[in-house]
């Protein structure tokens, strides 16, 4: 389905600087969270595989971007207004991307501040478009912003393969390098055209089990879409790592939800999307439910 978006919603790319190099950044003033960490994940889509010990003083972490491959301007803005969203509760009325990061704080060390960091365009594929893990490592090291107080998002566009993408994991995160002071990263693949049923449920038909409809993506964007569950997941982890709170309820969007089923949803009545959260510029998106350890339960926003 296709949208149309307003032109201030493409600016908003412009609220941190973005760089078309395949050369390492210079590194960002430190920030005062601290993440120590030795580890690595994969979400998969039954399971998650863990090796790791994470350590987190929360406060602002500067999240930075690796766009690998090529993404769309639209692409771009949808994934950056939800990072903003995290802790920009919408003007609207309703549940928000604000309200379900805030769940993060009842965990230990209390709240965490996802702060927009630099953002790197590699376009020209500089480690081809078939990766293996060290090169999403390598990629992770290519903006050297933050030191331990920070994470790099890896995002690989629609045409690029992954080792283990699609047959036993949609995303992972781990440690930059060996040092404490390296700081985090995940990964996270767009698999419009290589698994939308693995990778992308609700918004495609699954692999296998129940076919029920898919839902239709909020952002118009089955890749894009799905990917925002897939990071969503994974900053809630990399953030609170000893619990994993997103891994305990995977596919569950909202009340009632079972193996195959997503749950209750909102649905816009013009488009017929669905989404259970809202963002800045208007954006609505799709989040997974979270384990909420006070009422020791997964927890949906709708």
């Amino acid at each position: 389905m296709a949208y149309t978006y307003r032109l201030a919603a493409l600016l908003v790319l412009l609220t941190a600087p973005v760089v078309f190099s395949s050369a390492m950044m210079d590194e960002q003033p430190f920030r005062p969270s601290s993440i120590s960490l030795n580890y690595s994940l994969s979400v998969t889509k039954n399971n998650i595989s863990l090796n790791y010990s994470l350590s987190v003083k929360k406060d602002n972490i500067s999240l930075n971007i690796v766009w690998y491959g090529k993404f769309t301007p639209i692409q771009r803005a949808v994934i950056v207004d939800f990072i903003r969203s995290l802790n920009s509760p919408s003007d609207a009325k309703g549940p928000s991307v604000a309200s379900w990061w805030k769940t993060t704080e009842k965990y230990k060390g209390g709240a965490s501040k996802i702060v927009l960091g630099k953002q790197l365009l590699l376009e020209d594929y500089p480690f081809g478009k078939s990766l293996k893990s060290p090169h999403l490592k390598a990629l992770s090291g290519k903006l050297n912003g933050g030191g331990v107080g920070a994470i790099t998002a890896v995002l690989t566009a629609k045409d690029v393969t992954v080792e283990g993408f699609c047959m036993n994991r949609c995303g992972t995160h781990g440690s930059k390098s060996s040092s404490l002071d390296g700081g985090a990263y995940v990964w996270v693949g767009n698999s419009e055209k290589q698994c939308p049923g693995y990778c992308a449920w609700p918004f495609h038909q699954p692999l296998s089990g129940p076919q029920s409809p898919p839902l239709i993506a909020p952002n118009g964007d089955v890749g894009v879409d799905g990917m925002i569950i897939n990071l969503a997941t994974l900053l809630v982890n990399a953030v609170n790592g000893e619990q994993e709170p997103a891994s305990f309820c995977v596919d569950r969007f909202g009340s009632g939800a079972y193996p195959g089923y997503p749950g209750r949803v909102l649905v816009d009545k013009t488009t017929g999307a669905s989404y259970n959260a809202l963002g800045l510029a208007g954006r609505k998106y799709l989040l997974p439910a979270m384990w909420d350890p006070q009422a020791a339960e997964c927890r949906t926003l709708v």
